[in-house]
Parts: C-alpha cells; structure tokens; sequence
C-alpha cells in the first residue's frame, strides 16, 4: 500500500497490524526523506500516528490473549496435579 497515490486511504481501524506496520514504515520514510509541502507533513504525521496506535492495540491485544492462554494452561496444569 502506498502512502502517495489520490486514491482514499483505507480506514486505519480495518488494517490487519501487518497492513498497517507496512504502511507506518512507509509513512515514516517519507518524513525523514523530506521534500513534503507542510500540510503533506502534517498529513502523513497524523496518518502515521494513527498507524502506530492501531499497531499497538493489535499488540496489546496479542498480548492478553498470549497471557489468557498461558493463565489457562497453568491453571489446567495445576487442576492435573491436584488430581493426582
């Protein structure tokens, strides 16, 4: 996905992360290449936090469901001891 056509931009809310990590790298190669008018900058900037933050729900997300799983293997882990 390019960050430079006319084209609309997807809504950052239906990204996957990888989409949107994709397009944040995009985004913030522009900015440090330089050469945008201002409102382009600021447009980009706007774009590429709303990138990073639809980034890190994905990754909060993982990691609640990465401890969830691990909260229920522990707690079936120590279910099968107590049987024992």
């Amino acid at each position: 996905m390019s960050v430079t056509t006319s084209q609309p931009l997807p809504d950052v809310g239906s990204l996957s992360y990888e989409d949107a990590r994709d397009e944040l790298v995009q985004v913030v190669a522009r900015l440090e290449a330089g050469g945008e008018p201002l409102e382009a900058s600021l447009a980009l900037w706007e774009r590429g936090e709303a990138l990073a933050a639809r980034c890190q729900t994905w990754l909060d997300g993982a990691r609640e469901r990465l401890e969830s799983a691990h909260q229920r293997a522990a707690s079936t882990a120590t279910d099968e001891k107590d049987e024992d």
